[in-house]
C-alpha cells in the first residue's frame, strides 16, 4: 500500500511538472524560446514539442497509456539532455537528470491503479 501512495505522489509531481513545462513551450514563453532557439527550434517546433509534452503528461495518468506517456516524457527530457551535452553545458544537463530518473522510477513502481494480472 505504501509504495502505491508514494508512486501516486510521484506521478502527480511528474504530471504537474510536465504539464507546466509543456504549457510554457506551447505558449512560447521567452525563456523557452531562448533555450530551444539556440538549438534551431522555431516557434512552431516549440509549440509542437510543448503539445507533445502536455499529451505525454496526461497519458501518464491512465494505466493503459502509462508506459507511452512515460516514454514520451523521458524521450523529451533525453533530447534536452543531449542538446545540453552538445553545448558542453554540464550544469544544465545535470539539472535534467532528476526529471529523467523520476520517470524511470515511476515506470519501475508501475501505475498504482493497474490491476495485478
Amino acid at each position: 500500500m505504501f509504495p502505491k501512495i508514494i508512486n501516486s505522489i510521484l506521478i502527480l509531481v511528474a504530471v504537474f511538472m510536465g504539464f507546466k513545462q509543456g504549457y510554457a513551450m506551447f505558449s512560447g514563453k521567452p525563456e523557452m524560446m531562448e533555450m530551444f532557439g539556440k538549438w534551431g527550434f522555431t516557434k512552431t517546433g516549440l509549440t509542437v514539442n510543448g503539445l507533445i509534452t502536455i499529451v505525454a503528461s496526461l497519458l501518464i495518468l491512465f494505466p493503459k497509456t502509462f508506459i507511452w506517456g512515460n516514454f514520451l516524457m523521458s524521450a523529451g527530457i533525453l533530447l534536452i539532455i543531449c542538446f545540453h551535452l552538445l553545448d558542453k553545458d554540464l550544469k544544465e544537463m545535470a539539472i535534467e537528470i532528476p526529471f529523467l530518473l523520476l520517470n524511470l522510477i515511476i515506470i519501475y513502481l508501475q501505475h498504482p491503479l493497474k490491476s495485478a494480472v
